[in-house]
């Protein structure tokens, strides 16, 4: 088994202990199924959600973190918390979502991710998903043009971005389509940098020369490395644009995307409905409704780049 992978995050995450006479109640367990440990602000945001909604961990939930080393481990990982026999399984990233649809088919998956359900077959619709799966669905592909128009409007002489994407990630064709789409709208070629291991990230970004920007696909192995990503930006003075907010803070220059603390915030309802009997093939799958701009300062002072203030005035935050 690879729970020594899940004592590592509960203390890495620090979640309260639960007491003998705690135990005695009725306590429900979570799974929170992840390559490497998530933000901060994510399980923070969960955590609350739950407490609001009456569930608090120590008192009547305890939260299990099976948090993989890789992709090729996370069906082994998924596979642990079945076998703790937890209540349900909170799936976070594409590559999460598979795994534990696959080793958990009769525990209920919430998941939080930036994939097409329908498409990759893992509900039959949003309204009814059918299964054991329901969620929030990211969908960020979708908001790749709009990533382009900022960095359009940052770098007016844009003509060739750079697309990174996991190889085997199944997020990534729609990525690639929708880049290409937005990069011919804006006059720009794409060239995309494809890889399968994170110790293929000092390749991709060497190969990215002639390349004015650079834009991350969203995806868990790319999150869990976002500071490597950020310092290799810098390295090549290459702009780095994102999704999420995490990035620019370890040191990207641009993000817009999905408030991930709110969807995390709104999983917790989803696991409560759950917890309470609720099947998720009846809960429709949800959308992002809140939506936010981040820009670095400091990265871009690094990189020579002056932000319009007409960029500025529409960040919902600015990172001096």
């Amino acid at each position: 088994m690879h729970l020594g992978v899940i004592a590592l995050a509960l203390i890495l995450l620090a979640p309260l202990v639960v007491s003998e006479a705690q135990q005695a109640g009725k306590t429900s367990r979570i799974g929170f199924l992840r390559i490497g440990p998530p933000p901060t602000a994510w399980i923070d945001a969960l955590r609350q959600g739950l407490r609001d909604l009456g569930y608090v961990e120590g008192q009547n939930i305890v939260i299990e973190y099976g948090l993989a080393q890789g992709v090729a481990q996370l069906p082994d990982v998924a596979a642990d918390l079945a076998r703790l026999k937890v209540d349900v399984i909170v799936a976070s990233g594409v590559s999460s979502v598979p795994a534990a649809q696959s080793a958990a088919r009769t525990i209920p998956v919430v998941f939080v991710a930036a994939i097409d359900p329908v498409e990759e077959e893992v509900a039959a619709s949003l309204a009814r998903p059918g299964g054991n799966v329901t969620g929030l669905s990211v969908m960020q592909a979708e908001l790749t043009g709009k990533r382009l128009q900022l960095l359009k409007e940052l770098l007016p002489k844009l003509s060739r971005i750079a697309i990174l994407v996991r190889e085997t990630s199944p997020a990534a064709p729609q990525y690639v389509r929708e880049a290409e789409l937005a990069a011919r709208t804006l006059g720009a070629s794409l060239q995309v940098l494809s890889v399968r291991q994170p110790r293929d990230l000092e390749k991709a970004f060497d190969a990215a020369r002639g390349a004015n920007a650079l834009l991350l696909s969203e995806d868990p192995v790319f999150t869990a490395h976002r500071t490597q990503i950020a310092e290799l930006g810098l390295k090549h003075r290459l702009p780095t644009l994102s999704g999420l907010r995490e990035v620019v803070e370890a040191g990207g220059l641009l993000s817009y995307g999905a408030d991930l603390g709110d969807l995390y915030r709104r999983a917790a309802t989803y696991v409560a409905k759950i917890l309470k009997g609720a099947k998720p093939a009846d809960l429709p799958i949800e959308r992002p409704t809140k939506f936010e701009l981040v820009v670095n300062l400091k990265t871009a002072k690094a990189l020579g780049l002056r932000i319009p203030q007409s960029l500025l005035s529409r960040a919902d935050d600015v990172i001096q």
